[in-house]
């Protein structure tokens, strides 16, 4: 089938790769301009970009679509490259950029969307996250043919997908985008599957996580706070501050109850780091301190001695 592609990072990489393996024929492939990235701030291209190019792709980098939006020019581009390369079907995942009326309405086929979350659960920009945020036992991916709204179109495949108890976004991700791959190949294969409404009941939207929810409130439960670890693990990651700098959680683990005042640490030897949260008490298995590595709570406290008693977060000394 000749499609379009529109998608940007590793989980759309994924689906373009399974895409290319299944012999389709990608007329057109739209992603994210390039960003600064690194120590460096050097112009990077995105993961969809770069295989783009490796398998001799069209690639176009509009940074918007909306034809009376602050970029005019790069939307009739694209326009006219769209109706120039005249895809049957446009596959779009992770892509980052809205879709106006005039994309939905120009491929035939109309536009499929690789969608991260068992709709509809969990609509919306950050579904992998939220979902081990809320302590879902389950997520999934939706291959869902899009219309205007907030991924509200009718669903046409859906597989379900296991959330176990030491997921992290990344390891949640990686899993996610190799059956979201399965499932558009899948899609493609089958053209008179049946559209499904959605659900109206069990709505829930997965807002972008933001910088600003990194720090930890001690004051919730352990298990919470757990699950939000896991959840912005890679980013933005958890922190606590101690001493005037900000320090990360990347691992932890719920502990009974030990007493102490939310954000107290309660234990620091024998490589254990315990520290009370308002429900329970969490053990603290790996940190990062600022412009180092990862590394377990055994290292980590070897440079910060002395913390039984004090307080972590904003209250620390």
């Amino acid at each position: 089938m000749r499609i379009g592609f529109a998608g940007t990072p590793v989980f759309a990489a994924v689906a373009l790769r399974a895409l290319i393996a299944a012999g389709h024929e990608l007329a057109l492939v739209l992603t994210q301009p390039d960003r600064p990235a690194g120590r460096g701030m050097k112009l990077q291209a995105s993961p969809v970009k770069t295989l783009a190019l490796e398998n001799g792709l069209s690639v176009l980098q509009p940074r918007s679509l909306r034809l009376d939006g602050k970029y005019p020019d790069d939307a009739h581009a694209a326009q006219q490259a769209l109706q120039q390369a005249a895809p049957q079907l446009l596959v779009v995942a992770a892509y980052g950029l809205i879709l106006p009326a005039w994309v939905l309405e120009l491929p035939p086929r109309g536009c499929l969307n690789i969608h991260g979350s068992l709709l509809p659960r969990w609509r919306g920009a950050a579904p992998i996250q939220r979902a081990i945020e809320a302590g879902d036992a389950q997520t999934g991916i939706t291959i869902m043919q899009m219309d205007a709204g907030l991924d509200t179109g009718d669903m046409l495949l859906e597989a379900a997908l296991p959330i176990g108890d030491e997921a992290t976004s990344a390891s949640l991700h990686d899993e996610l985008a190799a059956l979201g791959a399965r499932l558009i190949v899948q899609a493609l294969a089958a053209p008179d599957l049946p559209r499904r409404p959605q659900p109206a009941e069990g709505v829930t939207y997965a807002p972008k996580i933001e910088k600003s929810e990194a720090p930890i409130d001690w004051t919730r439960p352990a298990a919470e706070i757990e699950r939000r670890i896991r959840a912005f693990d890679p980013f933005p990651g958890c922190s606590f501050e101690l001493d005037g700098v900000q320090h990360k959680v990347w691992r932890a683990r719920v502990e009974p109850p030990s007493g102490g005042q939310p954000g107290e640490v309660l234990s620091a030897r024998d490589g254990r780091l315990l520290v009370a949260c308002g429900d329970g008490t969490l053990a603290l298995e790996q940190l990062q301190q600022p412009g180092g590595r990862r590394s377990d709570a055994a290292a980590w406290l070897q440079a910060h001695p002395a913390l039984v008693g004090r307080r972590l977060g904003s209250s620390a000394a």
